[in-house]
């Protein structure tokens, strides 16, 4: 495997690693997470009681997918996005010791929708001391499928799920003076299809609703992101 960050091959003998440990770090906020000038935390300190963060997802306007005329194999730097206020953003503060993720990531979003069906995508990034902003990997969740891809559901609007994101897996060497970002959006496109919010069918109707999204990340409910952090 290859390790970004720290630039490098590497000889495993299994994947996932069997030295990863398996370590959360946790949503915070006072509310207003949105966009890179929020007040959006990751850490691993559990929550407590804390206000949830609120997006307005247009499929008008969706975010849109950043990357070369090649294709998606080039870190592009992200910054472009960062004053969208569809797009929630969670940071460390700078690592005062580097950290190694090697494997598979999963998300667990507490989240709701005013919608009968909607996205939630995940963004895992880099932020380099010089504000380089170097998306890792992705991954997303299609409300309807939440449980099952031969049985879809569609949710109650105003209800509180807890969904499970497998972001894609990486490898990457956090070094010392980065920062760690998870971005919580609702569109990646056009990486994904836009979700209508509707709970109709999104290749067949043309009808486009704006989606009210709400991401709850207190102790009942700890939105939180799971990563395979190797022991250097």
């Amino acid at each position: 495997l290859f390790v970004m960050g720290a630039n490098r091959w590497r000889g495993e003998n299994e994947w996932p690693l069997a030295r990863a440990v398996y370590t959360d770090f946790y949503f915070h906020s006072g509310g207003k997470a949105n966009s890179s000038a929020g007040d959006g935390v990751l850490s691993q300190e559990p929550p407590r009681e804390e206000p949830s963060d609120g997006y307005a997802y247009d499929p008008r306007d969706p975010v849109m997918t950043l990357y070369t005329p090649g294709g998606q194999h080039a870190p592009m730097d992200q910054r472009a996005l960062d004053g969208r206020r569809d797009i929630l953003v969670f940071t460390t503060p700078p690592l005062e010791e580097p950290i190694e993720v090697t494997g598979p990531v999963v998300v667990k979003l507490w989240a709701a929708s005013s919608a009968r069906d909607t996205d939630f995508v995940v963004k895992l990034l880099d932020v380099w001391p010089n504000e380089f902003l170097q998306e890792l990997c992705y991954g997303i969740v299609r409300a309807r499928y939440r449980e099952s891809f031969d049985k879809p559901s569609l949710i109650e609007p105003g209800r509180v799920y807890e969904y499970t994101i497998q972001v894609n897996p990486t490898s990457n060497l956090f070094k010392r003076g980065h920062r760690i970002r998870i971005d919580i959006l609702s569109s990646d496109f056009p990486n994904f299809d836009r979700n209508h919010n509707t709970g109709g069918d999104d290749y067949k109707e043309a009808t486009l609703q704006t989606a009210q999204q709400t991401v709850y990340h207190d102790g009942a409910r700890p939105s939180r992101v799971i990563f395979p952090v190797i022991p250097l």
